[in-house]
């Protein structure tokens, strides 16, 4: 069993920056694929970028290409998201979660919320 946890989400002017972190209980993280989403009010939730276990490599929605940066420390077991030039559309519930297959994912934690004025 895995328990994610995310932080530092909040409030930020469009243009902005945040770094979310999401940290994971348990001693297998390193071996998962671990993946950010995000949720907008009104809409589905969407991919946004995951990081593989093995090679660490990144992949990317092409809203965020460019300007999100995901990252992952096993040692502290930890993952983060560090989004940049932030535009109002980033406005959502950002989710991190982690599967043994980076196509599914079997933990997800609750949420941080992320909103960008204008």
């Amino acid at each position: 069993q895995v328990q994610l946890v995310e932080s530092g989400g909040g409030l930020v002017q469009a243009g902005g920056s945040l770094r979310l972190s999401c940290v994971a209980s348990g001693r297998t993280f390193q071996y998962y694929h671990m993946g950010w989403f995000r949720q907008a009010p009104g809409k589905e939730r969407e991919f946004v970028a995951r990081i593989g276990w093995i090679m660490g490599d990144e992949f990317y929605s092409d809203s965020v290409k460019g300007r999100f940066t995901i990252s992952r420390d096993n040692t502290q077991n930890t993952m983060y998201l560090q989004m940049s030039s932030l535009k109002p559309e980033d406005t959502a519930v950002y989710y991190c979660a982690g599967g043994q297959s980076p196509m599914s994912y079997d933990y997800w934690g609750q949420g941080t919320q992320v909103t960008v004025s204008i």
